[in-house]
């Protein structure tokens, strides 16, 4: 007998009632200190004043009319984003998925309108993660995200991570675009040097295709500024953006350039939800706070702390952990044990983690966590391998 819920993940059991801040309360009353945030989604922590006002406010004045009508609320939020990003124009979405889906359909649009049909090829890279849609997936093209899922949608070209002499090499007069996390977040925390974003930028102006981000995990503020490939001094054509975008209401966007965007005209795309005024109030609310260079400077200053302390924590559990790795409040453990071990040792201390690729739990606190409560994870951390080691 099947479940009422398509069993589809391995949840652990576990219910929370109240969200707090940096904490989630269980149905039986434990505190848990929220070290996952809802993976990367909860930027302003739990039941955020400002959120739930914006929330409140505009669910007692209007819901949802559809995109066949103008929309104050979404105006207002790309406009916010036009200001503080490379972008010309936003579209919005309901999740990263669904910004996946457009980002591919405008770069083919893009080159199938400058008469270049034949460039359809998306260059992405091992231990990439977009989404679980067809598109999503294909351009993953690992055999766990799509065994059993075929036919896949065609012109996604597979490379390694980090060897540049592959990706120049895989460059044709088919290719499109590149699409990479700056950060990637299910493949382990790998963050892409700055030297390497650029060089992906050089690339893509010297062969004059486009260079697409996903920003989904790694963008609002995670690594400490507003979107991760702001350290390198670079912009893409297109960017993926959702999770933190509405600090826990379902909401994505594709943000790009005018030239990059050229292709969408009207009925050429479209979203039932995407940009409604409820997610868009509480977009523009946390995009008010998160685009705030003080709130920026509170992030590095804490991944700081952060990062100081787990580097302690892995010289004192050799046997448990590796490494740590990543960047901003984006960060990772690299363990010697299986990760759902540690995550599952966490548990049992009342501290969330998530695990990921490469052996590694990844640590994707809220933004607005205080000083005493990354002190009280590192000890419910440092609890947590003690237990695995003995």
């Amino acid at each position: 007998m099947i479940p009422s819920v398509l069993p589809t993940y391995s949840r652990a059991p576990l219910s929370f009632v109240k969200g707090e801040g940096s904490w989630l309360i269980e149905a039986d009353g434990r505190r848990f200190l929220d070290f996952g945030a809802g993976i990367a989604v909860n930027a302003l922590g739990h039941a955020h004043p400002a959120l739930v006002a914006a929330l409140t406010g505009q669910a007692q004045a209007l819901w949802h009319v559809s995109n066949l009508y103008q929309i104050p609320q979404q105006q207002e939020l790309a406009d916010k984003l036009v200001e503080a990003t490379f972008a010309d124009t936003v579209f919005f979405t309901s999740s990263g998925t669904e910004s996946c889906e457009l980002a591919v359909k405008m770069t083919r649009k893009y080159w199938f309108e400058k008469d270049q049909p034949e460039k359809v090829d998306i260059l992405t890279f091992e231990g990439s993660f977009h989404g679980r849609s067809s598109a999503g997936i294909a351009a993953a093209g690992s055999e766990k995200m799509t065994k059993g899922f075929g036919p896949l949608l065609p012109g996604f070209v597979h490379l390694p991570f980090g060897d540049h002499d592959a990706l120049t090499a895989a460059i044709t007069d088919k290719t499109a675009a590149i699409l990479v996390e700056p950060v990637q977040g299910e493949g382990g925390i790998r963050p892409l040097p700055d030297v390497c974003l650029k060089g992906l930028r050089d690339l893509c102006d010297q062969h004059g295709i486009l260079l697409i981000f996903d920003e989904v995990q790694c963008g609002m503020g995670r690594t400490g500024r507003l979107f991760a490939h702001e350290w390198a001094g670079i912009d893409p054509d297109i960017m993926m953006v959702a999770k933190g975008i509405g600090g826990g209401f379902p909401l994505g966007a594709v943000l790009a350039t005018k030239n990059a965007a050229s292709g969408m005209t009207a009925g050429t795309h479209g979203s039932t939800y995407g940009g409604n005024p409820l997610a868009c109030a509480v977009g523009s609310a946390v995009m008010d706070h998160v685009s705030d260079p003080a709130f920026l400077s509170e992030v590095n200053r804490k991944a700081a702390l952060l990062r100081q302390g787990l580097e302690g924590l892995v010289a004192s559990h050799p046997d448990v952990f590796e490494t740590v790795r990543g960047s901003g409040l984006m960060l990772g453990l690299r363990c010697k044990v299986a990760p759902g071990d540690m995550v599952n040792a966490a548990y049992a201390q009342e501290l969330i983690t998530v695990p990921a690729a490469d052996n590694v739990v990844r640590l994707l606190p809220p933004l607005t966590l205080t000083d005493e409560e990354i002190a009280t994870a590192l000890a419910r951390l440092d609890a947590a391998a003690a237990s695995i080691r003995t």
